[in-house]
């Protein structure tokens, strides 16, 4: 083929390609419709998980903000029961009306740890645990086998299976 008739050529075939019912010119353009209406919608699925994502955050950091209510809710009466053991013990003077208004409290104070999965860990006559048990001292013993709880200093908890604060003890020792 000559030069000529190859530009006549490439002319025909470029002209072909632009003329308005040209399959391959509607392919394309719906092609770029297409891929607009995909970046667009991809635009929004990032916008949305955004929005998501700070939603679950806020919801999160007021879920921690506000993760004590219950447990200050139940100690709330405790506190009150102490304030009116309190007022009673001014305004009169039995001992024992007091001591047994206190050990109420102490009562209603355990049950409201409990309710929240926080627990007293046992201690006294148990064999010593370093986990759950810190020794503040040995003692020796007759009674007890060695590295056998014989007073507790100090109670420990527990919140579910983690320890809080260790029971103080004493541990007994051989003679």
């Amino acid at each position: 083929m000559s030069e000529e008739q190859n530009d006549n050529f490439d002319e025909a075939v470029a002209g072909s390609t632009m003329e308005a019912g040209d399959p391959a010119k509607d392919q394309i353009a719906q092609l770029q419709s297409d891929l607009n209406e995909a970046r667009d919608r991809a635009l929004r699925a990032q916008a949305e998980l955004e929005n998501v994502r700070k939603r679950l955050r806020k919801e999160m950091d007021d879920e921690r903000r506000y993760a004590l209510m219950p447990l200050v809710a139940d100690l709330l009466p405790v506190v009150d029961n102490l304030g009116r053991a309190i007022t009673a013990a001014e305004k009169n003077a039995d001992v024992n009306s007091l001591l047994e208004g206190v050990k109420l409290v102490s009562q209603q104070l355990d049950t409201a740890l409990g309710r929240h999965n926080a627990k007293r860990i046992e201690a006294l006559g148990m064999p010593f645990d370093p986990n759950v048990h810190a020794a503040i001292m040995q003692q020796p013993s007759a009674d007890q086998p060695p590295n056998t709880v014989v007073m507790v200093a100090q109670d420990g908890y527990q919140l579910h299976d983690r320890v809080v604060r260790p029971a103080q003890v004493i541990v007994s020792k051989e003679l």
